[in-house]
């Protein structure tokens, strides 16, 4: 079978495309023959089997139209992106209708009264609109319960046609060092209560919240890894590293994983935390919350709320409470 992969875009840390890479390997394994429809910028090295296709793609209604003119000689279209016409969708970005609900509650007046000035909103929605559309998609993969059922709310689509597959990972390449030998890399004193938040998109994934969060705490220092404008946040008890590419040493030094997110389909960076043996602090806008017992694997609790969130780091605060869990997260990690 020859199957098309839909991507517009691309971003060397993207979950996206880390998981597109996994399942093409998996059906090439298989026998099946991958191909990848995308933008100029995906480099050609990342694609390591089939060919590519390259549509223009400034805008993702732009990529939407030259992909409905484009004969792609594919038997199956596998798609990432809101673009109509494919068979299967994974909706791994959730749905942008949800999100700008959700994003209403911490957006101040002027940012929700501007918002529509970004002809983005407006496109996303018109294609999240036609994908939806029972006609013109075949099976939507929703990546958490939360996701399903936001579609199912707002669109018209059969339930039967809605599959739930969680979010997964690849066995860690590199072997992680003791918490004593990690803490030494990372220049960190043993005593030091550190949460980690990892990732990108600081705004939407609460990090003002986990700063908050962790000026009420005493010997704690907030570790703050990814891309992001470290100048526009502000704390007594925060530490900026970057984008960081030894995120096993990180995971090591580190004794718990805080995610206060606005909106997150499902997290990949909690799931890599919870295989590395962390327990979990996030939201129940998160969909990976749906796959952790609170208390056994972290907790969770509601957006935007500093103060659960300072109580709950510290009643998971020091090793060897973070140590007890570790047996249980092995049982959620190998399912």
């Amino acid at each position: 079978m020859k199957i098309g992969f839909v991507r517009r875009g691309h971003s060397a840390t993207g979950g996206a495309e880390a998981y597109l890479m996994r399942v093409a390997a998996a059906l090439r394994d298989l026998g099946q023959d991958t191909n990848l429809i995308t933008t100029a910028d995906w480099p050609e090295a990342q694609w390591p089997g089939g060919d590519i296709q390259r549509l223009p793609g400034k805008s993702p209604e732009e990529f939407a139209r030259a992909f409905r003119g484009t004969k792609t000689g594919c038997d199956v279209h596998f798609s990432l992106e809101r673009v109509p016409g494919c068979d299967v969708f994974r909706a791994g970005d959730g749905v942008h209708a949800a999100w700008l609900q959700r994003r209403d509650a911490f957006d101040p007046v002027w940012k929700r009264l501007t918002r529509w000035i970004n002809r983005k909103h407006a496109q996303i929605l018109r294609l999240e609109g036609e994908v939806f559309d029972p006609a013109n998609t075949k099976a939507i993969i929703a990546n958490s319960k939360m996701v399903r059922d936001e579609i199912l709310t707002r669109f018209p689509f059969p339930t039967d046609r809605v599959h739930v597959i969680y979010n997964g990972i690849n066995p860690p390449a590199a072997i992680a060092p003791s918490r004593s030998e990690a803490r030494r890399i990372w220049n960190i004193d043993e005593k030091t209560f550190c949460p980690l938040f990892l990732g990108t998109g600081w705004e939407r994934k609460g990090l003002s919240t986990a700063i908050r969060a962790a000026d009420y705490l005493e010997d704690t220092t907030l570790l703050v890894a990814g891309r992001g404008t470290a100048d526009l946040y502000r704390g007594a008890n925060v530490r900026f590293l970057g984008p960081v590419r030894d995120i096993a040493s990180l995971f090591a030094a580190s004794d718990i994983l805080v995610l206060p997110t606005w909106y997150d389909p499902f997290s990949n960076a909690c799931v890599e935390a919870l295989a590395a043996g962390l327990p979990v602090i996030t939201t129940d806008a998160n969909g990976f919350s749906e796959i952790i017992e609170r208390g056994v694997h972290g907790d969770i609790t509601s957006p935007g709320d500093v103060h659960a969130i300072a109580e709950l780091l510290e009643a998971w605060r020091g090793p060897g409470r973070c140590a007890e869990a570790r047996e249980a997260f092995q049982g959620v990690c190998s399912k």
